[in-house]
């Protein structure tokens, strides 16, 4: 067999057997040949558009705009893709119009001019960029509404602090003019004095918490939680600003501040920040054998510890184990649940965002957390590693490096 014969062959199966419409026309804009793949795409028989005009594939009212821009190209031909940046359509043999993405090519032969296009359906990718587009203002809609409903709800509670404050100073003063009407107003003044100032006290220092240490000896345990309280404030704001900047993180804008944690009391706090998650009977098992200082960014450590433990906790009606340790210079961080697992085909898709596995459609999520805990171990040089199966649990290892101080 001959070279030319092979090359021949070699042209047609590449030609017919492209996964992509392949046209040809003539100057005069007749199709001289198709491929199968195009045959198929705009729903006609094989080498049945041979001979016709390509304005049948062109929707009614694009035709003119589209003898335009044919001339000029003609005029200046060259190979590249066809109206970037326009929403192009095709029209098929039942008239039915889709989404094509469309590269030109030309060749001459003998002197005479012909045009290669290159042609692929793109519905699917227009449907699955408009989900996204969705989705993403669903999201933005949710942290302007969030965002909103927080200073709305901080603005009414500083006013009432302000109001009872001002009312109790007022309040004092009148009792104090009033001291000489007898025990009977000093009773009274003391008792409203009383009602008004337990309930600043409740609403300023969360009363919930305080009331059960009221001992002397116990001071230590209430600052503790006066601590805790203010500490949780703070970081549920942080979690806030950056759910609020997600897009921030995507973009790479989110920086590093290295410093020297206490490792121990963090494990204890983040236990106490999940208490509202757990379920009846739920407990965090603590396992800690590790330093009592390491050095790393502590917001983002945080975050990547609530995001894992609530997920943990979500996923499963049982404790959870939490083991912290050292290895080779590495914090090991390992959680155990025994929920109800990921499966084989969900664990490729775990850390893309909104991903929801298939045996968790019915638990509230945003399908955020590995994808979060993924980024923000990317910024702190961390490592994770799942283990996963179906109602068997899951096991979470992250490592944390030491970072230095001046990163």
């Amino acid at each position: 067999m001959s070279q030319s014969i092979v090359s021949r062959f070699q042209y047609e199966a590449i030609f017919n057997e492209a996964a992509i419409g392949i046209l040809v026309t003539d100057s005069s804009s007749n199709v001289i040949m198709t491929n199968n793949f195009a045959d198929r795409l705009f729903g006609y028989a094989p080498n049945e558009l041979k001979g016709k005009n390509i304005d049948i594939l062109i929707p009614n009212h694009l035709r003119s705009r589209h003898h335009g821009h044919q001339a000029k190209y003609a005029e200046h031909p060259q190979d590249r893709p066809m109206g970037v940046g326009l929403d192009l359509k095709a029209k098929r043999k039942d008239e039915s119009l889709f989404p094509v993405e469309i590269s030109l090519s030309h060749f001459k032969e003998d002197g005479q001019m012909f045009y290669i296009a290159f042609i692929s359906d793109v519905t699917l990718k227009r449907k699955v960029e408009m989900e996204l587009i969705l989705k993403n203002q669903e999201i933005n809609q949710l942290n302007e509404t969030l965002e909103e409903e927080v200073k709305a709800r901080t603005q009414a509670l500083q006013n009432t602090l302000e109001k009872l404050e001002a009312n109790t100073l007022e309040l004092e003063n009148a009792l104090q003019k009033e001291k000489e009407l007898g025990d009977l107003k000093t009773r009274f003044v003391s008792m409203a004095s009383h009602e008004f100032r337990t309930p600043l006290t409740s609403i300023l220092s969360s009363a919930t918490l305080l009331e059960k240490y009221q001992k002397a000896e116990e001071q230590e345990k209430r600052e503790q939680h006066i601590r805790r309280i203010k500490a949780s404030v703070n970081h549920l704001t942080m979690i806030l600003e950056e759910f609020l900047s997600v897009g921030k993180l995507e973009s790479g804008h989110v920086e590093i501040h290295a410093s020297t944690i206490e490792l121990e009391p963090l494990f204890l706090e983040i236990k106490a920040d999940l208490i509202p998650y757990k379920k009846n009977n739920q407990k965090i098992i603590l396992d800690f054998d590790a330093p009592e200082t390491w050095v790393s960014d502590e917001s983002v450590l945080r975050k990547i510890l609530l995001n894992a433990l609530s997920n943990a906790l979500k996923f499963s009606n049982d404790s959870v184990d939490l083991i912290v340790k050292e290895e080779n210079n590495i914090l090991k961080i390992t959680i155990c649940d025994k929920g109800i697992g990921i499966s084989e085909e969900d664990k490729k898709h775990l850390f893309e965002r909104f991903f929801r596995g298939s045996n968790a459609t019915v638990i509230p999520g945003t399908g955020l957390g590995l994808h979060l805990i993924d980024r923000y171990l990317e910024l702190i040089n961390g490592q994770l590693k799942l283990e996963s199966e179906l109602n068997q649990g899951t096991q979470l290892t992250i490592e944390i490096p030491r970072l230095n101080h001046d990163e």
